[in-house]
């Protein structure tokens, strides 16, 4: 017997818990390196007793508020869960996160449950897709696979609207966040398939194969049937030595607000380095609005101060960088489920060499591929435009059918 609207009219029966307003601000100074972006939300977020000792576990749920909501959704619910903390391997922190359940009646087993992972918006806790809402892409994006009968989770990652400073781009914390929302929803009665398939869009595209590279040592008991990448970026050195010699030192670099939040992954691992060290004068006061502002506004700021990598830094960065994007590396890339990666062949932001060079990787240890490369596309135009061909691929990946992959003709070339 499926279940049907009626028979979780409790969920959908959720109070608000002041979310109408944002609070105070936390009284973290600027530069802690270890708060680096917090800020009182609403009472949702922050949760004062006494953690369960366990990852996966559910605090607490209320429905999200009508910006936060996908039309497409019968139940769209915000969610506070237990999670491993990811930067340093151990002890147990809050993280938030949302729940879309499709219209109508769920089929027998529960809606097919597929776990979303957001691309980059920033480390401020307002940022917080779940209490920000989401781009307009992404709403569109999503709703195409609500309509198709599929149930999204999504973790706003550790440290973004919950206490910390959230390690952007670390593939660990992202992997343990995404992994233990999964265990939360599946284990708290929700009306979802114990299958699941992974899909994500630049920050978020890494996380996925994060997600599912990590899975096997730390959940193992998650059926993991595909996952669905589209502009994942890659550091390896070779990579980032490529990225310096396209990134022109004396002109404007739109892409710099990358710059400045991947430095603020550096001062949590490295004690030793401050931001304000490196970043000039002239461009301290973009730089600094990490802590309050999200990645669309940090570009825009960049773009209309029109700064270069030469007026930005005092000294170049690109050695003390090494230790966080060391952070953003992958166990191994052995991959159990099956991947479909989508590359535009004009993306800037994550360029198609770099994702050629992940793409390559997976195949190397023997993960099973089905890279596509999209000749006109850019960085976001490629996340809608793949789905013709990524839907089929997670209707296979569901249905257990054998997906080969095509790593022996990969599209890149040589």
């Amino acid at each position: 017997m499926g279940f049907s609207i009626k028979s979780i009219a409790a969920i959908a029966a959720l109070t608000l818990t002041g979310c109408s307003t944002i609070e105070t601000s936390a009284t973290a100074k600027p530069n802690d390196q270890m708060t680096l972006g917090d800020k009182q939300l609403s009472p949702f977020y922050s949760y004062n007793q006494a953690l369960p000792n366990k990852p996966g576990k559910l605090l607490r749920q209320e429905k999200l508020q009508e910006r936060q909501m996908l039309e497409a959704a019968a139940i769209n619910i915000r969610l506070l869960y237990t999670s491993t903390n990811g930067v340093t391997g151990k002890g147990i922190v809050p993280v938030s996160g949302v729940l879309y359940l499709p219209k109508g009646e769920a089929p027998k087993g529960g809606w097919p449950l597929m776990a979303w992972t957001h691309g980059t918006v920033g480390i401020a806790d307002i940022c917080a897709p779940s209490w920000n809402g989401r781009q307009d892409q992404d709403m569109i994006y999503l709703s195409r696979f609500l309509e198709r009968g599929y149930a999204i989770v999504a973790s706003d990652y550790q440290g973004l609207g919950t206490r910390g400073t959230h390690p952007y781009l670390a593939t660990r914390p992202a992997a343990y966040s995404n992994l233990d929302i999964i265990r939360a929803v599946k284990s708290s009665g929700f009306p979802v398939t114990d299958r699941v398939v992974l899909f994500g869009q630049s920050q978020g595209a890494g996380a996925a194969i994060a997600t599912a590279d990590f899975a096997p040592a730390y959940a193992p008991e998650i059926d993991l049937a595909g996952v669905v990448a589209t502009g994942a970026p890659y550091f390896t050195p070779r990579a980032l030595d490529a990225l310096d010699r396209m990134r022109k030192p004396d002109r404007p670099d739109p892409l710099l607000g990358y710059t400045f939040l991947a430095m603020t992954l550096v001062q949590q691992v490295d004690p030793a380095f401050k931001m304000r060290d490196y970043i000039s004068d002239d461009a301290w006061p973009i730089a600094q609005r990490v802590k309050d502002a999200c990645y669309k506004d940090l570009k825009t700021m960049v773009t209309e101060a029109k700064l270069s990598r030469n007026i930005s830094f005092v000294k170049n960065p690109a050695t003390a960088l090494r230790a966080g994007f060391a952070r953003m590396a992958y166990p191994d890339l052995k991959l159990a489920a099956p991947v479909f990666f989508g590359t535009g062949a004009k993306d800037k932001d994550t360029p198609p060499r770099m994702q050629a060079g992940l793409v390559r990787s997976l195949c190397s240890a023997g993960s099973t591929v089905q890279s596509v490369l999209y000749p006109e596309l850019d960085h976001r135009g490629v996340v809608l435009a793949s789905t013709k061909d990524s839907m089929p691929f997670v209707e296979a990946a569901f249905a257990g059918e054998t997906i080969s992959g095509n790593c022996g003709n990969l599209p890149f070339g040589k």
